[in-house]
């Protein structure tokens, strides 16, 4: 899924973005070279983490997720378990 139809979809969910949020979604994509899969599961941590959109928080995961080069949404949850950054 693409990241615009992820964050269609949280919005249908429930989970309102506000145009500044979004926009700083698409510059950390674009910033670290993210896929949509690696995009889509940030901001879903950082919702999860956080429970709201923390732009910071968001940032620096993401920038572990492309370092690490973690592609899938399986693997970002057992790295995020296994360094005990969330709690999941």
């Amino acid at each position: 899924m693409g990241t615009d139809e992820y964050l269609q979809f949280l919005k249908g969910k429930g989970f309102q973005l506000y145009d500044d949020a979004i926009g700083f979604i698409y510059f950390g994509k674009q910033y670290t070279n993210a896929s949509d899969e690696q995009t889509n599961t940030a901001i879903e941590l950082t919702l999860k983490a956080q429970k709201t959109f923390d732009g910071s928080f968001y940032m620096s995961l993401l920038e572990v997720l492309t370092l690490n080069c973690i592609t899938s949404r399986s693997e970002a949850i057992q790295y995020v378990t296994d360094k005990k950054l969330l709690a999941l």
